[in-house]
C-alpha cells in the first residue's frame, strides 16, 4: 500500500500543477477571442481566430480534466449519493471508476492510432480555409486522455485505501 500512497501523491501532484497552470488557458481563449472581435471591426477578419480558439478550448478542457476529478468537481447524481455513508460513497466510486478507466483506456487506444495516422500521412491538416496541422491538438488531446486516465487510478487506489480504512495523501487546501 506504500507504492498506492507514493503513487497518489505523485499523480495529484502533477495533476495539480498542470491544472493550475491550465485554468489561465482561459485568458488565452480570452485574448484570441477579442482579436477576432477587433481584426472584425477595424481590419480584415483573421480566418485563423475561431479555430484557434477551438484549439485552445479543447487544451483547456482535456489538460484541466484530471484536476477536475481530483477536486471532485465532477458531476454526481446526489439524489442517492448524498446521504450514503463514506464507505458506500467508496464502494460505489470504486465500482464506476472501472468503468471511467476502460473507457479512457480505450479512447487513448484510438487517440494515439488517430495521432499516428496524423504523423504518417504527411500531416494531417484541417479541412478549412487556415489549414493547421492536426498532430499538435492530438498530441494535446492524448495527453489529456493519458493524464486523466492516471488520475483515475489513483481515485480507484483512494476508494481502496478508504474501503480498508488506511489514510491516504490528502490533496493540498490551497
Amino acid at each position: 500500500m506504500n507504492f498506492a500512497r507514493g503513487y497518489i501523491r505523485r499523480i495529484d501532484g502533477l495533476n495539480r500543477f498542470i491544472g493550475r497552470v491550465v485554468m489561465y488557458g482561459i485568458f488565452v481563449m480570452m485574448a484570441i477571442l477579442l482579436w477576432s472581435s477587433v481584426s472584425k471591426v477595424f481590419f480584415l477578419p483573421s480566418m485563423w481566430t475561431l479555430e484557434m480558439a477551438q484549439f485552445a478550448m479543447v487544451a483547456y478542457y482535456m489538460l484541466g480534466g484530471p484536476y477536475s476529478i481530483q477536486m471532485g468537481s465532477n458531476v454526481r447524481m446526489d439524489l442517492l449519493y448524498g446521504e450514503w455513508t463514506s464507505r458506500r460513497k467508496a464502494q460505489v466510486d470504486a465500482i464506476t471508476v472501472i468503468f471511467l478507466i476502460v473507457y479512457l483506456g480505450f479512447l487513448l487506444w484510438g487517440g494515439i492510432a488517430s495521432t499516428i495516422y496524423s504523423f504518417q500521412y504527411g500531416g494531417e491538416r484541417s479541412p478549412s480555409a487556415w489549414r493547421p496541422y492536426l498532430w499538435p491538438i492530438k498530441v494535446i488531446m492524448c495527453t489529456g486522455i493519458f493524464l486523466m486516465l492516471l488520475q483515475a487510478i489513483s481515485e480507484f487506489l483512494k476508494d481502496i485505501l478508504r474501503l480498508r480504512g488506511e489514510p491516504y495523501p490528502r490533496e493540498e487546501t490551497n
